[in-house]
Formats: C-alpha cells, sequence, structure tokens
C-alpha cells in the first residue's frame, strides 16, 4: 500500500484489535489516545494525528512483548508501513522506546507520547482502587498519594514520567491533572466511569 497522510482513526483501532485480545492493554492504547488529543489541543497540534499515535503506540506489544530489541515496538513498524501509515507515525511510535529503538523524542508530538504513556497506567489504576471505581472520584491529589506508595502499581516507573514531564516542560502536578482530565472525559468508552467491572 501506498503511504497516506490519512488519520483514521477506524483503520487504527481495527488494526489494535487485530494484533490485541487483552482488555487491559487496549484500555491503555484508548487512554494514551484520549491524553494524546488534549496535549494536541493544549500544544496546537492535531488532535486527529497525535491520537492516531497514542492508540497505535503498543498495537504490537501483545504479540511480541519481548523488550529485548527483537520485539516491541520494531515488529510493528513495517506492520504500520504496510498498512500505509507514514513515517511521521511510525517514528513517532518508535520513540516512545529509544533504549530499544535509538529513536530519540524530538517534537513535542513525540515527548507528549513518552511522558503520557506510563502515566495514564496510574491514574486508571488508582480509580479502579476507589470504592466506585469511577474515576470521576479521583483527583490530582488522590493520584499523588498513590504515586508515593511505591508498592502501589508497582510496574509504573516513577522516575521515567518525571524525566519526560520535565522535557515535556509541564509541572508534574499539572501534567497529571491534562491526563486525569482526559481519562475522566472519557471515561466510558475506557470502562472507567464506575459501571465496568473490568480491570
Amino acid at each position: 500500500m501506498s503511504e497516506t497522510n490519512h488519520y483514521d482513526r477506524a483503520a487504527a483501532l481495527a488494526l489494535v484489535k487485530e494484533y490485541t485480545t487483552d482488555p487491559n492493554l487496549i484500555r491503555h492504547m484508548l487512554s494514551v489516545e484520549a491524553a494524546m488529543r488534549a496535549y494536541a489541543v493544549r500544544f496546537g497540534g492535531d488532535p486527529e494525528l497525535w491520537g492516531v499515535i497514542g492508540l497505535l503506540h503498543d498495537f504490537d506489544y501483545q504479540r511480541w512483548p519481548l523488550l529485548d530489541g527483537s520485539g516491541h515496538p520494531l515488529m510493528g513498524a513495517p506492520i504500520l508501513r504496510e498498512h500505509g501509515w507514514n513515517e511521521e507515525i511510525i517514528r513517532a511510535i518508535l520513540s516512545h522506546a529509544p533504549e530499544l529503538t535509538g529513536v530519540e523524542p524530538e517534537s513535542m508530538l513525540e515527548k507528549t507520547l513518552s511522558a503520557v504513556d506510563e502515566l495514564t497506567g496510574l491514574v486508571a489504576a488508582v480509580a479502579f482502587v476507589r470504592p466506585s471505581k469511577d474515576i470521576a472520584d479521583v483527583k490530582v491529589s488522590s493520584v499523588k498519594k498513590k504515586w508515593k506508595e511505591k508498592a502501589f502499581a508497582a510496574g509504573v516507573h516513577r522516575d521515567e514520567i518525571e524525566r519526560a514531564t520535565a522535557v515535556l516542560g509541564v509541572p508534574l502536578d499539572e501534567h497529571i491533572g491534562v491526563v486525569l482530565a482526559a481519562l475522566q472525559a472519557n471515561a466510558a468508552e475506557l470502562g472507567l466511569d464506575g459501571k465496568s467491572q473490568a480491570g
């Protein structure tokens, strides 16, 4: 397929679902999409482009989870090319794992992807431990409290979030607020509205 500049969300979601069956991983990609769209508005970017990159960034992870340079996200790049996604999108996705790909985040779009990726998981985890399981009940202070509990969502690399947020140039509390608001605005689709017990 020839390279296109389309930012077709339906095509992106279809690719995600073709390669990913884990509902938690799909939720993560949808969460990163929501956060990317919010930051696109803030930074004057194209929400469709930023959103599609967030949605696609881990599409190959379930099938190729090895983080040793032989799996995600390197396996996904040729698949994206075969499906006609352009090099800006592919480069951005490669840049969220520079230690594996050698592609460092340079643009605001790429820096944003690195900054929101891990944080969305922490914010969602905070919602799931609320009695209501509703992200509407989560505040920035709730996230900061759980942030300090290293055993909580232990797989979330707080130091990586802090470093990427500093590179982005946004204070950490403000960054948490942007991501939290984006997930709250999409709570039903993300299963974070307390009506879904998945998670």
